[in-house]
């Protein structure tokens, strides 16, 4: 990830440790009952024991300041609202250092930032979820082609492809569920909503998203996920058109059947009049 070098003076305050997890496949802050809410819009909440959350729908949970103690108990208390819970939940950390009067920026790895108000944790937090959201999906993308990659060398070694449709079916589904979450859900191509109400923080969301090369996996996310889907679908029609050919097979062998057994049937009528 590209850095910006910035003069290394002592911070004005303690760093600001940020985190995000991904809980799960779709978090709905609407049942829970937040009280006070210091943003909307993504919510941004006060987390009891000190600290700061915000919680986004794509199923990430994005703190600062929040001890470990704290953590695990929101998110005990979250877990009701979380769709499809993740067994292993991708984490991403960020140090963020408060100095006042210096522009955003990084410095060796560590986000440099003026304050921390509602606004600016609110397009942080939005970079952190789409980059553990890219995470999650990366891996299962990496999944499906260790799967499908012995199937297009089976088409190229033998010259006929899987025996199974339900299998290719299953991976055009599992590319169309990602692409809807990216998309749908967590937005990576798109800019957050906090943007149009303070613009001035477009440079704050294009340095994070700079840093975290969003874009960049966005676009192979979806090079590889074209990848699968013209692959599986190729590998599904040569399946149907084998499955149509030897229907057709078995319609012509039904046919030469009953030509076989009307000859025979007049052969033996034949002998008996002859008789």
């Amino acid at each position: 990830m590209a850095q910006t070098d910035t003069p290394t003076d002592p911070p004005a305050h303690p760093p600001l440790r940020a985190q995000a997890i991904l809980l799960g496949r779709h978090l709905d802050p609407r049942g829970l009952a937040l009280r006070s809410p210091q943003a909307t819009n993504p919510p941004l909440v006060e987390v009891p024991g000190g600290g700061q959350a915000v919680l986004l729908r794509s199923g990430a949970l994005v703190l600062f300041g929040v001890a470990q103690a704290d953590e695990c108990r929101l998110i005990e208390r979250l877990a009701p609202f979380v769709s499809d819970p993740l067994p292993n939940p991708e984490v991403e950390t960020l140090e963020i250092l408060l100095a006042p009067g210096r522009p955003a920026a990084f410095d060796q790895g560590r986000l440099v930032l003026a304050q921390a108000d509602p606004p600016r944790l609110q397009v942080i937090a939005s970079v952190l979820g789409k980059s553990v959201l890219l995470a999650e999906q990366e891996a299962r993308v990496a999944s499906t082609f260790e799967r499908i990659e012995p199937l297009a060398e089976e088409l190229q070694s033998h010259g006929r492809g899987a025996h199974r449709a339900g299998g290719l079916i299953r991976h055009i589904g599992e590319t169309l569920l990602i692409q809807h979450r990216m998309v749908a859900r967590g937005e990576v191509g798109d800019k957050p909503d906090i943007l149009w109400e303070h613009p001035e923080l477009e440079g704050l969301f294009l340095l994070m998203e700079g840093e975290y090369e969003i874009r960049e996996r966005q676009l192979i996310l979806e090079r590889k996920l074209e990848l699968i889907n013209a692959t599986a679908g190729t590998l599904l029609d040569l399946l149907q058109s084998k499955r149509s050919l030897r229907v057709e097979w078995y319609i012509v062998i039904l046919i030469v059947v009953e030509i076989l057994l009307t000859l025979y049937e007049l052969f033996i009528h034949g002998h008996g009049v002859g008789a």
